[in-house]
C-alpha cells in the first residue's frame, strides 16, 4: 500500500471568511479563493478569472445554481461550480479546485485536485 503525502497549507480562521462569501489567499505560489456556503461548507478554487486574467474570484457572489453551490465572478458574471471549478456558462472552462480541510479552527488548503474531480 503506497502513501500519498499531501501538502497543507494554514490560510486563516473559519470566521474570517465571511457566509457565502470568499477570501484570496497564496497556496504554494497560486492564487486561491476560499469560500464559505450558506450551510457553513468550504470550498477553494483559483482566484484568477479565466476570462478577464484577473484575481478576482474571491469577490465574487456566492449562491447556487440548481443543486451546485456557485461563484459568480464579479467581472463578467460566469458561475463556477465551488465543488470542481467548471464554468456552468461555457463547458469548456474550468479554473484549479482544491482540498479543503479545518483542523483546531484554522482553514489548510491542500493541493490542485485533477481535472473534474468532486470535493
Amino acid at each position: 500500500m503506497s502513501t500519498v503525502a499531501v501538502s497543507l497549507t494554514p490560510v486563516c480562521a473559519v470566521e474570517a471568511v465571511p457566509l457565502e462569501g470568499g477570501v484570496a489567499a497564496l497556496v504554494d505560489g497560486s492564487a486561491v479563493a476560499v469560500f464559505r456556503t450558506f450551510d457553513g461548507s468550504l470550498f477553494a478554487l483559483s482566484n484568477v478569472d479565466p476570462f478577464s486574467g484577473a484575481s478576482v474570484l474571491s469577490r465574487g457572489i456566492v449562491g447556487s445554481r440548481g443543486d451546485a453551490p456557485v461563484v459568480s465572478s464579479p467581472m463578467y458574471k460566469q458561475a463556477f461550480d465551488l465543488r470542481t471549478g467548471a464554468c456552468l456558462d461555457d463547458a469548456a472552462v474550468r479554473v484549479a479546485s482544491y482540498g479543503v480541510t479545518v483542523v483546531d479552527g484554522v482553514v489548510h488548503v491542500g493541493s490542485a485536485r485533477p481535472a473534474g474531480e468532486v470535493a
